[in-house]
């Protein structure tokens, strides 16, 4: 019976040292995974570099499913330009094309229209209630890629 003690012994131990093997690599993955998102957040400018359409406003451009990279840079937004922003009380972002640009000139702010290229009418309808322009602090980046 001792030989046979030790044996199953040394089975359960080297089923232990396997999923605590297995633990590790998993963990190691995981922490990899964010340490490149948030490499990525640093190098791109961005809170979130890569997103996913979700509709098919930009359609025939972008399809939904579609995977956008997103850069944000200081340069000046244009019009035509497409952009990633996040509206005040929703969570889910829109990727739209900018149409129109304002610049103010007493405090050199920049206001924002944008559209989806697959809809008839800007986006002031989408806009938090009262809000007729974006600013600067919604655009979450520019599609790249």
């Amino acid at each position: 019976m001792g030989w046979i003690g030790e044996q199953i012994d040394s089975i359960k131990s080297l089923q232990f040292r396997q999923v605590l093997t297995q633990a590790i690599s998993l963990g190691m993955i995981v922490t990899s995974a964010l340490i490149i998102w948030k490499g990525l957040m640093c190098v791109t400018g961005s809170e979130s570099p890569v997103v996913v359409v979700l509709s098919g406003s930009m359609e025939p451009g972008f399809k939904r499913g579609d995977i956008l990279f997103l850069h944000m840079s200081k340069d000046p937004i244009r019009a035509g330009e497409i952009v990633v922003f996040n509206i005040d009380g929703r969570e889910i972002p829109i990727v739209h094309r900018v149409i129109k640009v304002h610049e103010r000139q007493d405090t050199a702010e920049v206001d924002i229209l944008t559209k989806g290229d697959n809809n008839l009418g800007d986006d002031r309808l989408l806009y938090a209630q009262g809000q007729l322009w974006l600013q600067r602090h919604h655009i979450m980046g520019r599609a790249v890629g």
